[in-house]
C-alpha cells in the first residue's frame, strides 16, 4: 500500500480519490483549509492536513509531503475566483508542489489537468481563457521536470456515478466523464507504477479502467 497525498482533497475529484484510496488500504493525507474540510475528510477515510496552498511556500509544503511515496495535485480554481486565483492555484500552485515534492523526495506526482477542446465551441471568459493557459503551462512545467509524473486530462466533469469504465490514450475524442472515474483512473495510477511520464486524456467509455490504461 502506498503514502499518498492529495492537493486538493476537498474537492470533488479530490474527495472522491480519497475514498477509493483509503477503500483500498491506501494511507491517504489531503491538504484543507476549513473545519468541515476536515471532517468531511476524516469520514472518508483520509488525515486532514491544515494548509493553504496559495499562502504556504514549498518548503513548508515540503514538511507536510514528507514520508508520502505519491503526489496527487487535484486542486484547481475552474476559471472561477478571477485571473488571480487561477493563476495562484492551477499555476503557482502546481509549481510550487514540484518544488516541494523534490525537496521532500516525493518522486510521483499525478496532476489533474484540463482537455485542450474544454469549452471550445462556445463562448467563455476571459477567465476561462486564462485558466486553459495556466493549465497548459503547468502541463508543460511538470513534464519538464525529473519527476516520475502522468498528467490527466479528463473530459467534461459529471456528477453521474461512476461506471468504472472510461476511453484513455494521449489523443482521444472530447466528451464527458464522471468525478467518480477521474478518481477511479488516479488511483489505478497510484496502483500502476510502471505508466510513468505520459498525458492521458480520459472520457466516459466502455473499457475497465486497468484495461484501458493498459501498462
Amino acid at each position: 500500500m502506498s503514502n499518498v497525498f492529495i492537493i486538493g482533497g476537498a474537492g470533488k475529484v479530490g474527495s472522491a480519490l480519497a475514498a477509493q484510496l483509503a477503500t483500498r488500504g491506501h494511507r491517504v493525507r489531503a491538504l484543507h483549509r476549513s473545519a468541515d474540510q476536515a471532517a468531511m475528510l476524516q469520514k472518508l477515510g483520509a488525515v486532514p492536513v491544515a494548509g493553504d496552498l496559495v499562502a504556504m511556500d514549498a518548503p513548508a509544503l515540503a514538511e507536510q509531503l514528507n514520508g508520502s511515496e505519491v503526489l496527487v495535485f487535484a486542486a484547481g480554481a475552474g476559471g472561477k475566483g478571477g485571473v488571480e486565483t487561477t493563476r495562484a492555484v492551477d499555476g503557482e500552485g502546481l509549481e510550487k508542489a514540484v518544488a516541494a515534492a523534490r525537496l521532500a523526495g516525493v518522486r510521483r506526482l499525478l496532476l489533474v489537468s484540463a482537455f485542450p477542446e474544454a469549452g471550445r465551441g462556445t463562448v467563455v471568459s476571459e477567465t476561462f481563457e486564462v485558466y486553459m493557459a495556466v493549465k497548459k503551462a503547468a502541463d508543460v512545467h511538470l513534464a519538464q521536470s525529473d519527476l516520475d509524473w502522468v498528467i490527466v486530462r479528463p473530459g467534461t466533469l459529471t456528477d453521474a456515478p461512476g461506471t468504472g469504465r472510461i476511453s484513455a490514450g494521449p489523443a482521444i475524442a472530447y466528451g464527458d466523464i464522471a468525478r467518480d472515474d477521474v478518481a477511479g483512473t488516479l488511483l489505478a495510477l497510484v496502483e500502476r507504477p510502471s505508466i510513468t511520464r505520459v498525458i492521458i486524456e480520459v472520457t466516459a467509455g466502455d473499457t475497465p479502467i486497468a484495461e484501458a490504461l493498459g501498462g
